[in-house]
């Protein structure tokens, strides 16, 4: 079992969890085992536009370095342009400093292989490893230290997606929220330069207002703003530019479901779409199946989490997949989740059509899902599955459905709770069923 990472890298508050003095056996045992016995290994990093991310990247450097590492500094960049770089330059590990669409007083560090993807489960232990059996954990000290800094980073990974994806976005009005995060000065560039009349939200980080009440976490702001100004479409990203989230012309949201139903179906039809397949997770809405059923494209569908669609796609040699939301991944172009790519795909998919969004994504029904928490004993929160009486129940359930509705329970990673999620057609119905089933589930564990 991991102590220090979770599901996207090692993440908490900075100062608390996670600290100077972590960030600096992060970066010393994170080159020591992925450049292992090689001499003067190449690490990128990049950060978001945290007020902490400095300080981390100071002491992951000196980290790197006492491993006899070289370190260099991309600046503020997105995640997946850590990503593509690494990849591309050839270096021997990423590292990203960010704690994605969480707020400012948290931050996090996750690194990338050789090729650009995030590590298993398997590298992270042995990294792990290492930083408990360190016997100067409580004595660490290290200079500030001046790593080779690539000024153009930005340009690089912009470039190389606009080498793939250029759509003609001239008369076209477009409204992003970058979230004050790492897309903040990129995205509009990028707009902008392919003919768009821009208009940006979340475009004055200060350090503390990233995510704040902004980007693919709070898309109120995004809405009102396509409507008020009469825009064709926009796009929301979250801190470190992972995700993607679009409203339509109408103000209404599109979220990653639908995404990647038009963007599956759109490759589907130029035979792009690798074994006819989109990969998805168990949250992923009811009206996908159907929609994709209809379009005779297939479906993997993996545990919530973005590496778990990787794994999935790696394995079964597809190459598209993503989460409800907004964490898209294009093997073609990227090896991670990419909010910049993913709102130039759909551009493109848009002025192709000659169909304004509101129409493209109606195309797909979205069911009502509700969610509800059963609050459990923490060491029964796994056995749902084992109770008979709670099996019948979703069983009866899911009968009454007759497949226009499903039942999903999972246990939370990290709080007492058994997790309800009910999708059908009827909001009213749909609330009086999930209240009715965690009741029923916090009945029979809590004995």
């Amino acid at each position: 079992m991991r102590k220090l990472f979770g599901t996207d890298g090692v993440r908490g508050l900075y100062g608390c969890e996670l600290t100077d003095d972590l960030a600096f056996l992060l970066g010393k045992y994170g080159t020591m085992v992925l450049a292992k016995e090689k001499d003067h290994p190449k690490i990128l990093i990049g950060r978001d536009t945290r007020a902490s991310g400095e300080a981390l990247e100071e002491a992951l450097i000196a980290g790197i370095q006492a491993s006899g590492g070289q370190a260099v500094s991309l600046g503020v960049v997105p995640t997946p342009a850590v990503a593509l770089l690494t990849k591309s330059l050839d270096a021997h590990a990423g590292i990203v400093i960010s704690a994605s669409h969480n707020t400012s007083e948290y931050n996090g560090i996750k690194f990338f292989n050789h090729y650009g993807f995030k590590l298993p489960d398997e590298t992270e232990k042995e990294i792990e490893t290492l930083i408990f059996n360190d016997l100067d954990q409580n004595r660490i000290s290290f200079k500030k230290t001046s790593p080779q800094l690539l000024e153009n980073a930005p340009s690089l990974y912009t470039d190389t997606l606009l080498a793939h994806i250029e759509p003609d976005l001239e008369g076209q009005r477009i409204v992003l929220d970058c979230a004050n995060g790492a897309l903040y000065d990129i995205a509009p560039k990028v707009f902008e330069s392919l003919g768009a009349s821009v208009l940006t939200l979340g475009g004055q980080p200060d350090g503390k207002n990233i995510n704040e009440q902004c980007g693919s976490t709070h898309m109120q702001r995004l809405k009102k703003h396509v409507v008020d100004h009469e825009a064709d479409f926009g796009f929301a990203f979250d801190g470190d530019a992972d995700r993607c989230l679009a409203v339509d012309n109408k103000g209404r949201l599109v979220d990653g479901d639908k995404i990647l139903y038009l963007l599956g179906k759109s490759l589907k039809k130029e035979n792009k779409l690798g074994k006819d397949t989109l990969v998805i997770t168990v949250m992923s809405n009811l009206g996908l199946h159907k929609a994709a059923n209809h379009e005779e494209i297939n479906l993997e569908i993996t545990q919530v989490g973005d590496r778990y669609v990787l794994e999935n796609m790696l394995e079964n040699g597809c190459n598209l997949g993503g989460e409800q939301s907004g964490h898209i991944i294009y093997l073609d172009y990227n090896t991670t989740g990419d909010g910049l790519m993913t709102s130039l795909l759909l551009s493109k998919l848009i002025v192709d059509s000659q169909k304004p969004l509101s129409e493209l994504s109606a195309e797909m029904e979205v069911f009502p899902q509700v969610l509800k928490n059963a609050r459990v004993r923490n060491d029964k929160k796994y056995h749902y599955m084992d109770h008979p009486e709670i099996c019948k129940k979703i069983e009866e359930i899911e009968s009454q459905f007759h497949e226009n509705g499903r039942v999903l329970i999972r246990p939370s990673g990290t709080e007492p709770l058994v997790r309800v999620m009910i999708e059908g057609e009827d909001q009213k119905e749909l609330d009086h069923i999930a209240t009715s089933l965690a009741s029923f589930i916090e009945e029979r564990l809590n004995v």
